[in-house]
C-alpha cells in the first residue's frame, strides 16, 4: 500500500511540475492577465476536470506561481548572503552582492520578476500564503544591517523629525533592534533597488545606458550607505 500511495505522490508532483511550468510558458507568450486554466490543461492534454484537482482556480495556480517566483528570488539573495561576498569584507559591499544577485536572477526570469515585481492582475488578491515568500529577500537585507550594527559598522543617517513616527512604527514592525532611522532608510533603499531593476527590465534604459551592469553596481553600493552601511572593516570584525 505504501509503494502505491508513493507512486501516487510521485506522480502528483511531477503532474503539479508540468502544470505550472505550462503556465509560466503562457505568462511568457500572453501575460499573467490571459493565464487561463483551460488553455493549460489543452496544451497539456488534459481534461479541464483534471487540472481543478491540482488548482480549483486560475487565482490558485497563480498563487503557486507567485509563491514559487518570491521563494527562487528568495533563494538567490540567501545564496549571495551566504557566499565570502556576502558575508564577508565592507558591510556595503556586502550588500552591494546581494543586490546584484537579485537583479541577476530577474534578468534570468524576466516573466516571473514581472508577475511578481509588476502590473497587479486583474481581478487577482494575494493572499497570506504570499506573504512569507515575499519577506524572504527584505529579510536578508535587514540581515545585513543588523549584523553591520552588531559590529560597528553601521552608521545610523540623519532622520527628518517629521519622519520619526512613521520610522518609528517601521521598526517597530520589521525590526526592533534597529534604529528607526537606518529601518526607514532600509524600506527607501528596497524600493529604488527594486526600481532599478525593473527599469532595466521592462525597457526603460533601452537606448539609454548602456553600462548596465556598472551603474546597477554603483547605485546599489550608494543605496547600501544611504542605509548607513560602511565601506572599511572595523577592529570587532
Amino acid at each position: 500500500m505504501s509503494t502505491i500511495r508513493g507512486a501516487r505522490e510521485r506522480a502528483r508532483v511531477e503532474v503539479t511540475a508540468a502544470i505550472k511550468d505550462e503556465a509560466r510558458r503562457q505568462l511568457a507568450a500572453e501575460g499573467a492577465a490571459k493565464l487561463s486554466l483551460r488553455a493549460v490543461a489543452r496544451e497539456l492534454g488534459m481534461v479541464s476536470s483534471a487540472l481543478y484537482r491540482y488548482f480549483p482556480s486560475r487565482d490558485d495556480l497563480l498563487t503557486a506561481l507567485i509563491v514559487d517566483a518570491y521563494d527562487a528570488v528568495g533563494e538567490a539573495a540567501e545564496a549571495a548572503r551566504a557566499t565570502p561576498g556576502g558575508s564577508a569584507g565592507p558591510h556595503s559591499a556586502r550588500w552591494t552582492t546581494v543586490a546584484c544577485a537579485v537583479r541577476a536572477w530577474a534578468l534570468a526570469h524576466p516573466h516571473e520578476y514581472a508577475l511578481i515585481y509588476g502590473s497587479p492582475v486583474p481581478g487577482y488578491s494575494a493572499p497570506q500564503d504570499t506573504v512569507g515568500p515575499a519577506s524572504r529577500v527584505g529579510l536578508v537585507f535587514i540581515d545585513l544591517a543588523r549584523d553591520a550594527h552588531r559590529t560597528d559598522g553601521l552608521a545610523a543617517p540623519r532622520l527628518e523629525a517629521e519622519l520619526r513616527p512613521e520610522a518609528a512604527r517601521l521598526a517597530a514592525d520589521l525590526a526592533p533592534d534597529l534604529p528607526p532611522a537606518v529601518v526607514a532608510a532600509l524600506v527607501s533603499a528596497w524600493a529604488q533597488l527594486f526600481g532599478l531593476i525593473s527599469f532595466e527590465l521592462f525597457g526603460q534604459f533601452d537606448r539609454v545606458v548602456e553600462a548596465r551592469d556598472l551603474l546597477f553596481r554603483g547605485a546599489a553600493a550608494d543605496l547600501g550607505r544611504s542605509v548607513g552601511l560602511l565601506d572599511g572593516r572595523t577592529a570587532k570584525e
